[in-house]
């Protein structure tokens, strides 16, 4: 056997984990911010990253020089250049077409609004027009949250092949509260159903006191992206609501879908 090498339960030789790399601790210090770790300490990146202090400082002090991390008071902050990087992406773009049907539509319904794609088995928030009175939430714009158990992600999945995610799917997925479906079978059978309406909700899944419902930006066939709206759990949302959902979300893949004829096909996660 090849030094280097461990075997499977079939003893054929796969390769040995490489170490972590120097990039790699660097992203596990930058990691460590978010939204309820907006200012941190080198101590807490330390605890959160699981990284030694001593490798914590040298990274800290090369991502200041690189402008990735700023100084603030006593500890750091993601830098605001930082910034500039998020918002070149084609998510990106999208999110600036849809901000002011989003707004039109947070104003009218009263109601939490959220943009948001799929990156493998996560959602990713793009934007978020919360409403006055609704309960603070546990992720902010940018941070991964599980799809199946956020409607957003599962209407997203919906488009997947559904027979592929059986098998790539992790068992069990993962559980944010004890609503989350987290067993396979029963979660692929109602992302059939979410992908025939056109419509994914999740009941407290995410967040215990949360429901939401959410819709697909559909362009050329493919869901490049979701609207959501969220309520209280022990409120319904009406059909007026779930209408002006799915208009809200046809009027942002039109004005997208026009912005692609102008020479940007390339900004599709799909070679179409």
């Amino acid at each position: 056997m090849r030094a280097g090498a461990v075997t499977n339960s079939e003893d054929r030789p796969v390769p040995a984990a490489e170490p972590p790399s120097i990039l790699s601790k660097a992203f596990d210090v930058l990691g460590t911010f978010g939204l309820g770790n907006r200012v941190m300490t080198l101590s807490e990146i330390a605890r959160v990253s699981g990284l030694p202090k001593s490798t914590v400082h040298r990274l800290i002090a090369r991502l200041v020089d690189l402008g990735a991390i700023e100084p603030h008071r006593s500890g750091y902050v993601a830098s605001v250049q930082l910034l500039s990087l998020a918002t070149s992406t084609p998510a990106a773009g999208m999110r600036d077409v849809a901000l002011s049907a989003m707004a039109a539509l947070h104003r009218w319904s009263g109601r939490t609004v959220q943009l948001a794609v799929l990156r493998k088995f996560d959602v990713f928030l793009l934007e978020q027009m919360r409403a006055p009175e609704a309960p603070g939430l546990r992720w902010g714009l940018g941070t991964p949250v599980p799809a199946n158990c956020l409607a957003l992600g599962k209407v997203l999945l919906s488009y997947e092949y559904l027979d592929d995610l059986k098998a790539f799917l992790p068992r069990p997925m993962p559980r944010l509260t004890p609503r989350s479906v987290t067993d396979v079978e029963l979660l692929v059978e109602s992302l059939g159903e979410a992908r025939r309406r056109g419509i994914a909700h999740d009941f407290g899944e995410a967040q215990p006191d949360l429901a939401s419902a959410a819709v697909p930006i559909v362009i050329r066939g493919h869901a490049v992206g979701a609207l959501g709206i969220s309520h209280m759990l022990q409120e319904d949302l009406t059909p007026a609501m779930e209408h002006a959902l799915r208009e809200t979300a046809a009027q942002i893949a039109r004005v997208c879908s026009k912005a692609l004829q102008r020479g940007k096909t390339h900004y599709l996660p799909y070679d179409l």
